[in-house]
């Protein structure tokens, strides 16, 4: 598949992701409906899981990195009492060494005194069946040759943990979380301090970073009708919304093309800029170049001298 250069298109495109395929699924579904091979996902998503899953297209790419920084909001069901080995319902279920006991005492209280225990900044292993690499090997596909997996535990925030209700050993809460945060080893976790064991039954992503399911669309929907697919994308100038910009001259445009740092007679601020620390002491911010017919030109650390670097550019 060769695009169009003319016609590629860039930018994001939120998917609902349905249940029962992969991320990488939705990804190769999405270069056919879209006539383009440069997509990539911001986030996965596992199997089980429905919910927002924003793709990056043609050179929005470039912004993947920055495009995940932001929160994650995710709506999920526990059941207590299951332990299996993927930590979700998909798994076989397994006995862990630990004598569970039943969940018939459990209540409601019992669970948000537990969950406490996960609010803030705390250590957390992903799940043996998960993306992380182990000596440069996925720790699912060791997991799947049943070779010995034990993951290195890693340093999660939670910002909120509610629980939402505790029916017929079905536990339901809201989670809003960092990136690298994995909900099937918090239910997990849960379920191991309250002495029953748990698992994922239900997951849904609400929001990741700026995109929220206001903005999705379905595959179905996309599946339907190819040619009007890209109306749903969302344009690479209305991206990174919260980040300081700036309109360059003309000079300032060619200059940014080609990387060249840019002085401040090549530009006019638009929006404030922040400075914040660097690594090595000086101050700088992420700022946003623009043309003057408003087309995104890339991304820049703007210091205290007030020359701009171009790091990613995107024309």
């Amino acid at each position: 598949m060769q695009p169009d250069p003319q016609t590629e298109p860039h930018g994001v495109l939120v998917v609902d992701k349905p249940q029962g395929i992969t991320s990488h699924d939705v990804v190769t579904r999405c270069r056919r409906i879209l006539g383009t091979k440069r997509v990539g996902h911001v986030g996965t998503l596992d199997p089980l899981a429905t919910g927002v899953l924003p793709l990056v297209i043609g050179r929005s790419t470039r912004l993947a990195a920055l495009l995940s920084e932001g929160e994650k909001v995710y709506r999920s069901v526990f059941h207590l009492g299951v332990v299996t080995d993927t930590y979700d319902v998909t798994g076989t279920v397994i006995t862990d060494g630990i004598r569970h006991k039943g969940t018939a005492t459990i209540t409601l209280d019992d669970v948000e005194t537990i969950s406490r225990r996960f609010i803030g900044t705390f250590t957390q292993a992903p799940p043996l069946y998960s993306a992380k690499k182990i000596n440069g090997i996925r720790a699912y596909r060791l997991a799947r040759r049943q070779e010995q997996v034990k993951t290195k535990p890693v340093e999660v925030t939670v910002r909120q943990l509610e629980v939402t209700s505790l029916i017929d050993n079905r536990l339901s809460c809201q989670i809003i979380c960092a990136p690298g945060f994995y909900v099937r080893s918090l239910a997990h976790d849960i379920g191991q301090a309250l002495g029953c064991g748990a698992c994922v039954e239900d997951i849904r992503r609400e929001q990741s970073s700026a995109f929220g399911l206001d903005q999705a669309v379905t595959m179905d929907k996309l599946e339907r009708d190819h040619k009007s697919a890209k109306r749903y994308l969302i344009p690479m100038k209305e991206l990174l919304p919260n980040l300081p910009s700036v309109v360059v001259t003309d000079l300032g445009a060619r200059l940014t093309a080609h990387g060249n740092a840019l002085p401040p007679t090549q530009f006019t601020p638009s929006s404030a800029i922040t400075d914040s620390p660097s690594s090595d002491g000086t101050s700088q911010a992420k700022v946003k170049i623009y043309d003057r017919d408003g087309s995104l030109l890339a991304i820049a650390d703007g210091i205290t001298t007030g020359i701009l670097h171009p790091k990613i550019v995107l024309v």
